[in-house]
């Protein structure tokens, strides 16, 4: 038998990419991304920065009129930016607005008079620069600038350290200060502790953002709570998008058995063996909820009459034994936590996994019972919401 003209494959081989695809790829790299901001937004940053620039241009030409020093830098530019556009950034705030400005011009100053080529000088500073902020925690990129300015202006002195670099910048900091409380920003951001900002709930614990962020091993340009933050919300907004607007009346197990305060324990009991049930809503005459009964609450009732040991029979004849409950009412766990038949099943997820409840009795806008939602329920409901496509 001869051997088939061609060789078979189980799959197709895709051919590789062109050349000019490749190159399409590299080049889309350089393509900018949008924004990410409102109209509302960029009005804010425009006008702010305006505004900002302004005033300590003006503050600074006044204080500046009679030195023979230049009165502003160049790179408070580029510090308002960051500071009215990325109020909450690391790199914005008035520590290394001021601490990485004022350190990263001496250490230019230091290059400059230490190191006697120019052009070494000015790479050396803006290094150098860099070290020392990263060392004391005030890594601000317009400071790099200021090392270059310190080393190409040498006549300028350490004394430039201080007008118009340090009084530039404190203006700066105190004027977006004010405008950013004024458009209601946070400035200055709180750099929250690790674990600060919330919960370890969700798809994900604080040290698993931890282990991200080392194997990403840069620096970010938000702080390390606001991105868990972030995360947290893009997490719960993925669920709310893939249970869309389901409610909490198309889950939840109808009609439901109850029983009422009076019901003797016994025929509770018998009425949860018969229905297979684990737990009975306790209403009153307008099927109101006022409690719960629960095969929980009648083992903790059973465990009265585990075998005594000699102490416990001693207390017994001197104290009379606890006496035993007869009636539901007796028993059952009031207030009970229920939810509206309208309300998103979202809003049970906290309910079961932190607040540590079991059964929830659903009622309708007039308080009526109409339902009950188990730990069983929703947990289908959350794993058919993540199988679906």
């Amino acid at each position: 038998m001869s051997a088939p003209p061609f060789p078979r494959t189980d799959a197709a081989v895709e051919p590789p990419p062109s050349v000019l695809r490749r190159v399409a790829g590299w080049l889309r790299l350089f393509w900018p991304a949008p924004a990410g901001v409102n109209q509302r937004e960029r009005l804010r940053m425009v006008s702010g920065i305006t505004l900002c620039v302004a005033v300590v241009a003006l503050f600074a030409h006044w204080f500046g009129a009679g030195l023979r020093v230049p009165w502003m830098v160049a790179s408070l530019g580029s510090s308002a930016v960051l500071i009215i556009a990325m109020p909450s950034s690391p790199l914005a705030q008035p520590w290394p607005v001021l601490a990485g400005s004022v350190l990263s011009y001496m250490v230019g100053v230091a290059c400059a008079t230490l190191v006697p080529h120019v052009a070494l000088a000015c790479g050396a500073a803006v290094g150098l620069a860099v070290a020392v902020m990263l060392a004391l925690r005030c890594l601000h990129p317009p400071g790099g600038a200021m090392a270059l300015f310190a080393v190409l202006n040498p006549q300028d002195g350490a004394a430039f350290a201080v007008f118009p670099v340090l009084l530039n910048m404190l203006a700066l900091v105190l004027m977006g200060m004010a405008f950013n409380h004024l458009t209601g920003r946070s400035y200055p951001h709180a750099q929250r502790a690790r674990g600060a900002a919330h919960k370890e709930s969700g798809a994900f614990i604080s040290a698993d953002l931890d282990a991200a962020l080392s194997h990403y091993n840069q620096v970010l340009d938000v702080s390390r709570a606001d991105l868990e933050g972030l995360l947290h919300l893009a997490g719960k907004a993925a669920f709310q998008r893939t249970l869309g607007e389901l409610r909490c009346g198309e889950i939840m197990s109808s009609p439901v058995h109850a029983v009422v305060a009076e019901t003797p324990l016994k025929d509770a009991w018998a009425l949860m063996r018969k229905h297979a049930v684990k737990a009975l809503p306790v209403v009153d005459g307008a099927r109101r909820v006022v409690g719960i009964v629960t095969v929980a609450d009648f083992m903790r009732l059973a465990n009265l009459d585990m075998h005594e040991g000699m102490g416990q029979r001693l207390r017994s004849l001197i104290m009379g034994r606890p006496k035993r409950p007869e009636q539901v009412q007796g028993l059952m766990s009031s207030p009970v936590q229920q939810v509206l038949s309208e309300q998103h099943v979202m809003d049970l997820v906290p309910l079961f996994s932190e607040a540590g409840h079991h059964h929830i009795p659903v009622v309708n806008d007039a308080q009526e019972l109409v339902g009950i939602i188990t730990q069983t329920d929703l947990v289908k409901t959350l794993a058919a919401a993540v199988a679906r496509p």
